[in-house]
């Protein structure tokens, strides 16, 4: 999820080409507009690099996160500055993992004394 984060917030921070191999050979370099969270890629002023054929110049592509070996950053890039903005605020205690509701208990569910036949109505015990 860091890198995810780091990635959203490269496109702010510089329009130098970055260059992605993907999982069947190939190499995509280009300037990066966005990232998804499932680190789906959009970039622009492609150049596409597949083994054993020219390279195609491209105007845009999107690449699907799953397909992404590894991202090579330009030399020159401020790493820090990119990681100072992807740190998340720790917040209050929210709706996320591990939080328990301490309010009354909820009623309905699977089980319980209220249980209805296939009808709706409940059954006789």
């Amino acid at each position: 999820m860091k890198l995810v984060r780091f990635l959203i917030n490269l496109p702010s921070s510089t329009t130098q080409p970055v260059t992605v191999e993907l999982k069947n050979g190939n190499s995509i370099s280009g300037q990066v507009l966005s990232c998804s969270p499932s680190m789906n890629l959009s970039l622009k002023n492609i150049k596409l690099i597949q083994p054993y054929q020219d390279p195609q110049l491209l105007q845009f592509i999107n690449i699907r996160g799953n397909q992404i070996r590894q991202i090579i950053l330009p030399d020159d890039i401020n790493i820090e500055s990119i990681l100072a903005k992807s740190v998340t605020k720790i917040k209050g205690q929210g709706a996320g993992p591990g939080v328990k509701d301490s309010g009354p208990p909820k009623r309905g569910g699977r089980g319980g004394p209220f249980k209805a036949a296939r009808g709706g109505r409940p059954r006789a015990f």
